[in-house]
């Protein structure tokens, strides 16, 4: 009885992380976490094969990418259900996405960077690596003054973060380190005439 309740807790709180999944498409190289309520062992983690398709006992082969886990859960659910006297409760949640699977936003770098223009970059990318995404700075950069210009999402006032490439930070200056958000536009000034430069 107490290993009975123990799982219908776990139950429950799978059940509320498959909820806030529920609009996420699976893509190839996720981790699954399938829990068959009425058959603890059933219970596993399958990974989504390149072709989209996951292997489940005793309900094969399905295809699993391109849709959302509630629709994984009804297809097993249906595929079980002749293996229980009653349709089996399934429960899927993501429990690791792929590595192609990483959140991207959109950055804008323009002026004097050697390839400016848009760039998809993933979550957690910082100024330093963004520009070397970005081929690097031109010989006419003004190295000293690069701008980080970023929206304010609770004002949705423009705040204006200056970067020094030379010190990499310090006074008046943010760390190459500085993690960009969605929507920031880099700006790299033309180096004025006798301006200093190292």
């Amino acid at each position: 009885m107490i290993r009975f309740l123990t799982a219908l807790f776990l139950m429950a709180g799978l059940a509320g992380a498959a909820t806030a999944q529920s609009n996420y498409i699976i893509q190839p190289g996720d981790t699954l976490q399938v829990e068959v309520l009425e058959d603890p062992e059933l219970g596993r983690n399958v990974l989504v094969l390149p072709d989209g398709s996951i292997s489940f006992p005793l309900a094969g082969s399905l295809q699993a990418g391109g849709r959302t886990v509630d629709g994984v859960a009804r297809t097993l659910t249906q595929r079980l259900a002749g293996d229980f006297a009653v349709e089996p409760t399934v429960l899927v949640s993501v429990a690791a996405l792929g590595p192609d699977s990483q959140e991207l936003m959109d950055i804008y770098i323009i002026g004097e960077a050697n390839q400016p223009g848009l760039r998809e970059v993933e979550t957690g990318t910082t100024l330093l690596q963004f520009l070397a995404q970005a081929g690097g700075l031109s010989r006419f950069a003004a190295k000293t003054r690069i701008q980080l210009r970023r929206i304010d999402r609770n004002s949705g006032q423009e705040r204006v973060y200056r970067f020094n490439y030379n010190s990499m930070g310090g006074a008046n200056s943010i760390s190459g380190t500085t993690v960009l958000a969605p929507g920031d536009v880099i700006v790299v000034p033309e180096r004025r005439l006798f301006e200093f430069t190292r």
